[in-house]
């Protein structure tokens, strides 16, 4: 127990100070509820907040969401990392914060990280699943498909080595290139959404963001009880 405690303190020694300030100067905790120490332990979490900052750099009139749990028609939800709602459409943000060599294909239903000593571990092909949260989007807001884009973001602490993607809209890639892929599709992109139409969307989605323990116990119980 005590090797724990001085495990997580010497973590949390390095970990804290790059991520600080940074945490400080974000509103990714008012949006998520997470406090730094929440998000720090967490690695996915920590994931997800280094995309969000990232995504803060384009201004107040990008609308972003993390964590919104949104209803489906069968009565269960979907979770969907990140959600940014600008001019030129809804992009929807899957974050894999993996370490290793990264081999997917769009077509094949389970991708593979291969780490050091040669483990390789099977996990669902994440353009699959955000494009389960994308057709959940669409059908909750009644839209159009051409408005949202893919994008699965794996961290800079892994290497893409044979990445196969075909559909147009959807794009995977590290983290630190992620600002600059956006602001190139943004700047080729047409534009799509009125302010009043960002803000009304933003608006709706903003009631499933922030959910209770209840509603993530429940979303975990359905994961379980369909693996």
């Amino acid at each position: 127990m005590e090797f724990l405690l001085l495990f997580l303190l010497l973590a949390l020694l390095v970990r804290i100070p790059p991520n600080q300030d940074r945490f400080k100067s974000s509103g990714y905790k008012e949006v998520s509820g997470h406090s730094l120490f929440e998000t720090i332990l967490d690695p996915g979490r920590n994931g997800e907040f280094l995309i969000y900052s990232c995504l803060e750099r384009f201004g107040e009139e990008h609308k972003l969401l993390t964590n919104v749990y949104l209803p489906k028609e069968d009565g269960t939800t979907t979770e969907i990392d990140l959600i940014m709602i600008t001019a030129t459409g809804i992009y929807v943000f899957e974050s894999k914060n993996y370490s290793g060599w990264i081999f997917g294909d769009e077509n094949t239903k389970f991708w593979t990280q291969s780490l050091n000593g040669g483990k390789k571990y099977r996990f669902y092909n994440p353009i699959w699943q955000n494009k389960k949260h994308i057709s959940a989007l669409q059908k909750h807001l009644r839209l159009s498909n051409n408005v949202f884009r893919s994008y699965i973001i794996f961290s800079e602490r892994c290497e893409l080595k044979k990445m196969f993607v075909h559909s147009p809209e959807v794009k995977v890639m590290n983290r630190n290139v992620l600002f600059r892929e956006v602001e190139d599709d943004m700047a080729q992109l047409p534009d799509r959404l009125s302010i009043f139409e960002i803000n009304q969307i933003h608006s709706e989605l903003s009631k499933y963001a922030l959910a209770d323990a209840a509603t993530k116990q429940a979303h975990i119980d359905a994961m379980r009880w369909r693996n």
